[in-house]
């Protein structure tokens, strides 16, 4: 027997982990706000107490940033040792890119800290800069990511300096991301979905409806300054930042840019129509437990 993949068709597991000896893996709809230990924690914890085992070994291949949604694969049991393989492949997301305006996270979960000018950025001049991201390119990491720099997570440096401007009043400088080493990317597809040169409207989040954990992170809501906004699907290599993306076109059009909505589509080779929500993952494993997800585990 290979590898269990967990799909929506699937009702039940056998009560014994020896009956996977290649491991299980549950391609999981990551929610907004959720980080991708949130789900990992939800998921171990139910595996261990259907499985009837005190620790068992539960694992993502590939992280997603907490303001992200989409496909984030658990692997639980052997399936983890294919975790750094499946990072590997090639992904696709779409992307929601506000332009005239720079966060320091070059997405919403900081404040916009300076405002550009966006006499060029509409549908055409879209379409024709483009082309000129697609193929084999090197790539800045934002400072707020997950990247290792001389042993430390790029986002500890990030919050640090970030900190430090807040509170010594000055602007955060955008330019301690060349301290980050470039890498080699390969954008393979970049297409224009949408544009909206008033911007998009949203549906309002209910933050009555969140919990503590997904109140953690802060989530700007820039609606109001009707910024030109665009939605473009990308399909990648790993590595790519997306968020470093939005940042890059801003600059190309000569104004600046950020992420404002990010989804994961498809990676390793598994598509987000065939995702589990943590509802449908939680119940596989513990059919019988009431809320779920409000478990405290």
């Amino acid at each position: 027997m290979g590898v269990l993949i967990a799909s929506r068709n699937l009702t039940c597991l056998s009560d014994s982990i020896d009956n996977y000896p290649e491991g299980i893996i549950i391609p999981v709809d990551k929610p907004y706000r959720w980080t991708s230990a949130d789900v990992i924690r939800k998921i171990k914890w139910a595996a261990c107490r259907h499985f009837d085992k005190k620790n068992l070994k539960v694992g993502h291949a590939g992280t997603l940033d907490p303001l992200a949604t989409g496909v984030l694969l658990v692997c639980i049991g052997k399936a983890t040792k294919l975790a750094e393989g499946l990072q590997k492949h090639d992904k696709e997301y779409i992307a929601g890119v506000s332009f005239g305006a720079t966060t320091a996270s070059y997405d919403l979960e900081k404040e916009i800290d300076r405002m550009y000018p966006t006499d060029g950025v509409s549908e055409e001049s879209l379409r024709d800069v483009i082309p000129s991201f697609i193929g084999e390119q090197e790539q800045i990491a934002p400072l707020f990511s997950a990247k290792s720099v001389d042993g430390v997570r790029a986002y500890e440096i990030a919050r640090r300096k970030y900190m430090e401007a807040q509170q010594g009043g000055d602007d955060f400088d955008h330019t301690e991301a060349e301290s980050l080493s470039r890498q080699m990317i390969n954008i393979h597809e970049m297409e224009l979905l949408g544009f909206w040169p008033e911007g998009k409207e949203t549906e309002k989040e209910d933050v009555s409806q969140l919990d503590g954990r997904s109140l953690r992170f802060n989530v700007t809501d820039n609606s109001s300054l009707h910024l030109p906004h665009a939605e473009i699907r990308v399909a990648c290599s790993k590595g790519t930042y997306i968020r470093a993306l939005a940042r890059d076109l801003g600059e190309a059009l000569g104004s600046g840019a950020h992420l404002d909505s990010l989804r994961r589509t498809k990676t390793g080779g598994f598509c987000v129509e065939d995702a589990l929500s943590p509802e449908q993952a939680f119940r596989l494993l513990v059919p019988d437990q009431g809320n779920p997800i409000g478990k405290s585990e």
